[in-house]
Order: structure tokens, then sequence, then C-alpha cells
């Protein structure tokens, strides 16, 4: 991958005013805020026909007989509502005390990264774009975690200046995913922590065919790779949106599978991964990122769904 190029001083001035603009965005009520983000998904809804067919065969892939046409659309309308919030909420963040966020951020599961972490080796943290995956670092601050974030840079160089700021703020480090492997080891001998994302669709050469939702979609093998290499943890977390704020879960540990055969324990491990996953999405399905084409790629066959 070419080394991407420094940012240019105009590239540093459109990044300023998407700041001020997210900022000022964040000065609205929330209760109104809340409405103007299911507004704007309402819109989003509407106009967007690409995405809402790609969200709406995606539910029907994932969930089948389990909901009716109606149910489907009804959730897909929801997923909208959930991404025209997001953008008011990185707002509200921006301006946010340090006791609004503990009023407004709880976590439940810590005592498995505690746990977790005690074991000395860093811990790898499965995550994906769920909830608001984007203030996941405020939770990482708010618990004392020291965390390493990767991530895929933007193409855009001003809105990827602006989210390496909004990421990195509270204190975590980012790690571009070209090249990440030799940095993610590092840190974890540093018994520091790495969160990953891994809910997208990859090439099948960066990846592995494993089950998702009943039906076989390829997914990064890296977690799997990272985590037999170095012997470290791997648990679960997301940040989903409740009623009257924030909730980050933390899952228990994802035992590691090792037989002595690399590929199958790939398999297996990634299996395990993309598992924990599809239960987070199960928790809150309103609040996954529905309209990316997570089977687009084709597997040689099928497992018959459940």
């Amino acid at each position: 991958m070419a080394k991407r190029k420094p940012p240019t001083p105009i590239d540093i001035k459109i990044c300023g005013i998407i700041t001020c603009l997210i900022s000022a965005i964040g000065r609205i009520p929330r209760p109104v805020a809340r409405r103007l983000g299911n507004g704007l998904g309402n819109l989003g809804f509407r106009l967007d026909r690409r995405h809402r067919k790609v969200a709406l065969d995606n539910l029907s892939l994932a969930f089948g007989d389990e909901l009716t046409a109606r149910q489907r659309w009804v959730l897909a309308r929801s997923v909208y509502h959930h991404l025209g919030q997001i953008l008011f909420e990185v707002g509200w963040s921006m301006r946010a005390s340090d006791a609004e966020l503990d009023r407004s951020i709880h976590i439940e599961g810590l005592e498995h990264y505690r746990a977790a972490f005690e074991k000395g080796k860093g811990v790898l943290v499965v995550t994906g774009h769920l909830g608001n995956w984007e203030l996941l670092s405020i939770v990482a601050d708010r618990a004392r975690i020291p965390i390493y974030v990767v991530y895929r840079p933007m193409d855009f160089t001003p809105l990827n200046l602006f989210f390496e700021w909004l990421r990195s703020r509270f204190g975590a480090r980012l790690i571009p995913t070209s090249h990440a492997m030799i940095r993610i080891v590092r840190a974890l001998k540093k018994k520091e922590v790495v969160a990953i994302l891994m809910d997208q669709s990859v090439d099948w050469y960066d990846g592995v065919w494993v089950d998702f939702f009943g039906h076989r979609t390829c997914t990064s093998k890296g977690m799997a790779l990272i985590a037999l290499k170095s012997r470290s943890p791997v648990l679960s977390c997301f940040l989903y949106r409740e009623k009257t704020g924030f909730r980050a879960v933390f899952g228990p540990e994802i035992p590691l599978v090792v037989t002595g055969d690399k590929t199958k324990d790939i398999e297996a491990n990634s299996l395990n991964y993309s598992k924990a996953v599809e239960q987070g999405i199960r928790r809150h399905p309103e609040q996954w990122f529905w309209v990316h084409r997570r089977w687009k790629k084709k597997a040689f066959c099928e497992w018959p769904r459940k």
C-alpha cells in the first residue's frame, strides 16, 4: 500500500471547519438532537435507495423467516435512525463535561476485562460498527484502559484528520491497518489493549470463511493470527445506545482454540470471534451497520440455515 501523503494546509483548514460544524451540533439540547437525528435518518431511508436495499437484503439473509417483510422494513428504518443519531452524539461528546460523560456512560462486565488484563499478556478486544463505536475511546478513558485502536484511514484527508483527533483525544493511540501486525504485537508485549473491528467483509486472500447469521462470509483472520502468536486473551466490547445514555458491555474471555493445526486453529478462532460479534448485534440489531454488504463475497458453498 502506498504511503499516505502528509496533509496540506487546505486539508487542515477544511478539517478545522468540519470540527467547528460538528462541535456546533453539540450545542443542540439532547432531546432536540434525538428528534433531529431521527428526522435525518428518515430522510436518508427515503432517499438512499441503494443502501436501503442493501440493509433490507442483509436483514432478509440474516433473519429469514424470523422477521416478516414489514418487520424488516421497520428495523431497516430504525437502522437509519441510529446512523442519524451518531452525528449528533459525536457533537455532544465534544462538548460534554467529565461529569456528564460519567453520568451518561455505564460500563457492564468490566470484571471480564480486569481478569484478562491480570494475565499480563495484554488484551485483544473484538468490536464492530455496532452502537456508537466512535465513542469507545471515551469508555476506555473512563475505565482507565490503555488502548490502541486499529483503523482504516479514510480517503478524504480532512475527514480522516477529524476522526483521528476524535478517536485519540482521550488518550487512545491509533494503528493504521497497513502493516499493523508489528505494532499490535509490540503493544501487547507492553501489556497494552488493542481493539480491532471485525464485522466487515474482506477479500478471500485476506480472510477466512466463517458462519455469520447462518451464512458463510469472509472475515479477517488477523485477530486469530495475533491471538495465536501472542496468546493474549480476547474479549468483546460494544457501546450501545440506551434511553438515558450509553452502556458499554464487555463480554467474557473467548477461549483460544489451539490444536497444533494452524489452518484449523485460525478458522475455529475466527469463527468464535465472528459469533461474539453476531451475539452483540442480536442484542441490539437496530444499532448495527446493516448498510454494509457483509455477504458480498460468495463462498463456494453455503451451510443450511438452522
